[in-house]
């Protein structure tokens, strides 16, 4: 397939349209103003302006929510990408599935203290699934396509890709999304038969089962929801959700004893105290429901 030669924010637009991106959410800034310059330049995504860039990023979470694609974020370098941390975190604990675009001083003026410079990937490292420093526009195709994939795939989180401005400026070839390939990522997305077969013997023989299920269900889609309902529903066993779980099991069922944990109901708490055997779906037993 011939390849196609380009600015690197004119590959970044490309990129975002090939990955399904119809809106981000931003607010910009010297090092991003290329991107912006593109941005003006088509009709194919909506940028939605906020007021901070905390915004964009909590924004961006509930357009991921809602819709179940990947989450968009564009803010320039220094106090733009700082100013996104706590929305990362939020996004990072919730299991959300975003890209932060993140503008960056030219790679030649990095690490010398630079106007609005910042070790942006250093600082998102413990609030990411995963951050990348781009540093040739060569990379900035395959960057953008394997960043959307580690976002959605598995445990679905934020990641980073931080975006010098010379970068962004200078032209590279455009590689359309292909088969990912990360040595280092690869999720576990089927079950051993003999450990199923285990589990379904378990949940036969129980007196007091009981269901607690997770936000891994909402994110996993409508089909999974279902899924949860039906298996319910024939089993008869009773369900409870987590506070991200809400939603992936009928409120109004008569099945279902309401949410788990310190600010859960009284019977979903008294019946996940008394059960012999719980079938955990999608939930990570964190402390609020546990301690």
């Amino acid at each position: 397939m011939a390849q196609e030669h380009m600015t690197g924010a004119q590959i970044v637009l490309k990129a975002l349209v090939d990955q399904g991106v119809d809106v981000i959410f931003g607010y910009p800034g010297g090092a991003v103003l290329p991107i912006y310059d593109e941005l003006f330049q088509q009709n194919h995504i909506k940028h939605v302006l906020v007021r901070h860039e905390q915004a964009a990023v909590h924004a961006a979470e509930g357009y991921a929510r809602s819709t179940g694609k990947v989450g968009v974020v564009l803010v320039t370098s220094g106090p733009g990408a700082t100013n996104a941390v706590t929305g990362l975190t939020d996004a990072l604990m919730d299991s959300i599935p975003l890209v932060c675009l993140t503008g960056q001083v030219p790679t030649h003026l990095i690490g010398n203290d630079a106007f609005q410079e910042a070790d942006t990937t250093g600082i998102t490292r413990q609030c990411t699934k995963h951050n990348y420093l781009v540093k040739s526009p060569h990379d900035l195709a395959r960057t953008m396509h394997e960043g959307f994939y580690v976002a959605r795939t598995g445990r679905p989180g934020p990641v980073v890709i931080d975006l010098p401005k010379d970068v962004l400026m200078t032209k590279g070839e455009y590689l359309p999304p292909a088969k990912v390939k990360h040595r280092s990522y690869k999720p576990q997305v089927k079950a051993e038969t003999s450990r199923v077969q285990d589990a379904v013997a378990l949940l036969a023989n129980a007196k007091k089962p009981i269901i607690y299920a997770g936000g891994g269900v909402i994110n996993s889609g409508p089909a999974a929801c279902q899924l949860l309902t039906s298996f319910a529903r024939t089993t008869g066993f009773p369900v409870t959700l987590t506070l991200m779980g809400l939603g992936a099991y009928p409120a109004s069922d008569k099945q279902y004893l309401g949410m788990l944990g310190m600010h859960g109901t009284y019977e979903a708490n008294w019946a996940m105290h008394d059960c012999d055997v719980m079938l955990c779906v999608g939930a990570r037993f964190d402390d609020r429901v546990t301690g």
